[in-house]
């Protein structure tokens, strides 16, 4: 191979890498997801907390949201609210979140042997 086509590859390489490490931003695990449409719940999954969602389904009836709400883990649990939602409802909505039901430490009842 020529040396222009090795300049060639190495650039490419060099270009996926930089692509990658920008805009790979390393998400976490999704835990639910709820969408709103002028109000109304109109689709969800994953395993929301019962009082969250009906305190939530409240603040978006009286509201008239259309919006998102997300729940991450990535480390930390972290709650997504669309960007199109005011400020006030948006710290309502954390306000009802339960952090401490996700923030729970897993109790290891398993005997070690030693």
């Amino acid at each position: 191979m020529t040396p222009d086509v090795l300049k060639v590859i190495f650039i490419l390489v060099g270009l996926f890498l930089v692509y990658k490490l920008i805009f790979s931003g390393k998400k976490g695990l999704t835990i639910f997801e709820m969408h709103f449409k002028e109000g109304r719940l109109i689709s969800h999954k994953g395993k929301i907390p019962e009082k969250f969602q009906k305190e939530c389904r409240a603040i978006a009836k009286s509201e008239k949201l259309t919006c998102s709400v997300r729940c991450e883990k990535s480390g930390a649990v972290r709650l997504h609210v669309s960007a199109n939602v005011s400020d006030g409802v948006t710290q309502r909505i954390r306000n009802v979140f339960p952090f401490e039901y996700y923030d729970k430490k897993k109790v290891d009842n398993s005997r070690q042997a030693g």
